[in-house]
């Protein structure tokens, strides 16, 4: 009788346990800090995607640990840049996340791209290093990322804007039962991200004509956006570090654009900038394009842009020494 009773409860509650895996929510992985905190804004009240680098890691060269490997083995949605930034993703991917949809998204809707600059060209007038440009035409990494276009897209308010309706977009086709908060939620954020916008001008205003350079070339999205006066790049390649040439030529950079900082990020090694401004007026700031430092989350993105405005405007606001 007991046995019966319990086969009965069992069948009962079979359908139960189905019909509530069949509306579980999408397992989001998301690559870096960023993009993980305009998913988090995204899927607000539904769930919470997972943050696979915190932003210290380089995103060329990585190993995954046990919990990595088994955030993306049970993920439905991989949220990235592409494989020419998450480089260290390749075979991972492939053999743990073969059920996940994958998304590039420098490829959603409404994202503006801007191709590469050729700093020598636009900045210095000078045409020295053909064997770099020679690499990059041959189809090499150019700045240690593949292809024609500049994949920092989300250091641009108007990209994260159209990088959470993407999101929202991609989370409805998984999870249709909650589609209409996805797009609420991103209706929300667009709006926040619109207001970002305008404290933003209003914290660069005073500095936007004033030059600087910076360790990489990672920051068009931001400078196109806010009018920023972008000189140069310390290196040119993130895997090579600059040699005594280049540091010479960032030096000449500096003297003749009156560049007042060069903005070293605390990934890299802040000797280099050190070495590259001696013997000249510039100063020297930290910014940081992933945003290493910050608590992740729905906020880290704000506090991210609002960090950076503020580290240039306090290195570029000071006088040359």
């Amino acid at each position: 009788m007991h046995v019966r009773s319990a086969a009965i409860l069992i069948a009962l509650l079979l359908p139960v346990a189905t019909f509530s895996s069949a509306f579980a929510q999408p397992r989001v992985v998301a690559t870096i800090p960023p993009i993980h905190s305009l998913a988090t804004l995204v899927m607000d009240g539904v769930g919470s995607p997972r943050l696979l680098l915190t932003g210290s890691e380089s995103p060329h060269k990585y190993t995954l640990k046990p919990s990595q490997s088994r955030a993306l083995a049970e993920a439905d949605i991989v949220l990235r840049i592409d494989e020419s930034f998450e480089t260290f993703m390749k075979k991972p991917l492939r053999a743990l996340a073969g059920r996940a949809t994958v998304v590039d998204l420098p490829e959603a809707p409404g994202v503006k791209l801007l191709k590469w600059q050729d700093e020598h060209d636009d900045h210095d007038g000078h045409k020295d290093h053909d064997d770099h440009k020679e690499k990059a035409h041959k189809g090499d990494d150019h700045h240690d990322h593949g292809g024609e276009h500049d994949i920092h897209i989300w250091l641009h308010t108007e990209n994260a804007v159209a990088l959470v309706k993407a999101i929202a977009g991609i989370l409805s086709e998984k999870d249709a039962a909650n589609s209409a908060r996805y797009k609420a939620n991103a209706d929300r954020a667009s709006v926040r991200l619109r207001s970002l916008k305008r404290e933003l001008e209003g914290i660069l205003q005073p500095v936007k004509n004033l030059p600087f350079m910076t360790f990489h070339d990672a920051w068009q999205y931001f400078n196109a956006e806010f009018g920023m006066k972008y000189v140069g790049a310390l290196t040119l390649n993130q895997g090579k570090e600059p040699g005594a040439r280049r540091i010479t030529e960032v030096r000449n950079t500096i003297r003749k654009s009156g560049a007042r900082c060069l903005f070293a990020e605390p990934q890299f090694p802040a000797a280099l900038a050190k070495v590259a401004v001696r013997g000249t007026t510039a100063k020297i700031g930290v910014i940081d394009p992933v945003g290493a430092n910050l608590s992740p989350g729905s906020d880290l993105y704000f506090d991210l842009m609002r960090q950076t405005a503020k580290a240039m405007t306090s290195c570029l606001g000071r006088s040359g020494g």
